[in-house]
């Protein structure tokens, strides 16, 4: 996994529903932690675009709904920094699913929406599922 470009804030924490944004049968999500995160004993652990984190399956098919998935957000409301200067902020907090993390592979086809340009960085399988990378 690539180290990204932009100084990403982080505007997602643990406990946050979050949207799924691919054909994968899960609709939301509800963030139990984020893989690689360290920090001071008892803080809530934060996340931002382009993290991984583990999500419990909150609403979606039956057959994916009340389990553990492996998810990358995708689009996250607070607004972050690129190199460039730009800030860049979008209208939801977004995540898809990860069906091989180490070969960066999603699960689902399709993706609803725009994605961030610091995760096709960090995970170029994502690029051919992609519609609208900002």
């Amino acid at each position: 996994m690539k180290g990204l470009k932009a100084k990403v804030t982080k505007g997602i924490q643990v406990g946050t529903r979050v949207k799924i944004a691919d054909n994968s049968g899960a609709k939301e999500i509800e963030i139990i932690a984020v893989k690689g995160y360290r920090s001071v004993k008892s803080r809530l652990a934060k996340c931002g675009v382009g993290d991984v984190v583990i999500g419990a399956v909150k609403v979606g098919n039956p057959d994916v709904k009340h389990t553990l998935v492996t998810c990358v957000i995708i689009r996250q409301r607070k607004a972050y920094r690129r190199k460039n200067g730009v800030r860049v902020k979008f209208e939801d907090n977004a995540a898809i699913v990860m069906k091989d993390l180490k070969k960066g592979e999603p699960k689902g086809t399709v993706i609803k929406g725009p994605v961030a340009r610091e995760v096709i960085e960090r995970f170029p399988l994502i690029t051919r599922i992609a519609t609208m990378v900002v």
